[in-house]
């Protein structure tokens, strides 16, 4: 029955905006003693203290970062297409990529075997057009003259 009592007193709600500002207008510092204000105010300086010497410290390693890199000849540019390059070997060797270009090759494949099918029977039909034009050629009445007529005796048959 406590539990009960106590998760009713619980919000399960999250806080709004208006709520939010409630909690900020509220003053704490009544509610702490002068003592633990002196020593809050001295962990705020050596916080914000520490902050300032890890700024600098960046900053230190940010140019020597620099530096390093000048005297590597290591520019923006290379940086970039080391970077692409990376890129696109980690997105080669996922899944994903290793499927899409099994699913694209095989169809790849089967395209270019309808496309030579397709050719090889074009070719076909030619070679055909062109061999019935040899027989009607060769069996027409005007070669018959042409035949006779190399022998020097031009006769009809």
């Amino acid at each position: 029955m406590e539990a009960q009592q106590a998760q009713g007193l619980l919000e399960t709600q999250p806080l709004h905006e208006t709520d939010e500002e409630v909690v900020t207008d509220i003053d704490f510092t009544s509610m702490i003693s002068e003592e633990e204000k002196e020593e809050l105010k001295i962990e705020l300086a050596k916080l914000e203290d520490e902050i300032s010497t890890l700024r600098q410290v960046l900053a230190a390693k940010e140019k020597h970062l620099a530096e390093i890199k000048q005297k590597l000849g290591i520019n923006l540019m290379n940086e970039l297409k080391q970077n692409f390059s990376k890129s696109w070997h980690d997105m080669q060797t996922t899944s994903a990529y290793k499927k899409t270009h099994e699913t694209l090759s095989h169809a790849g494949q089967k395209a270019t075997a309808a496309i030579s099918n397709v050719g090889t029977a074009i070719g076909k039909k030619f070679g055909d057009m062109r061999y019935r034009n040899l027989l009607l050629l060769l069996y027409s009445p005007f070669h018959k003259y042409a035949c006779y007529e190399e022998f020097s005796n031009f006769q009809i048959v």
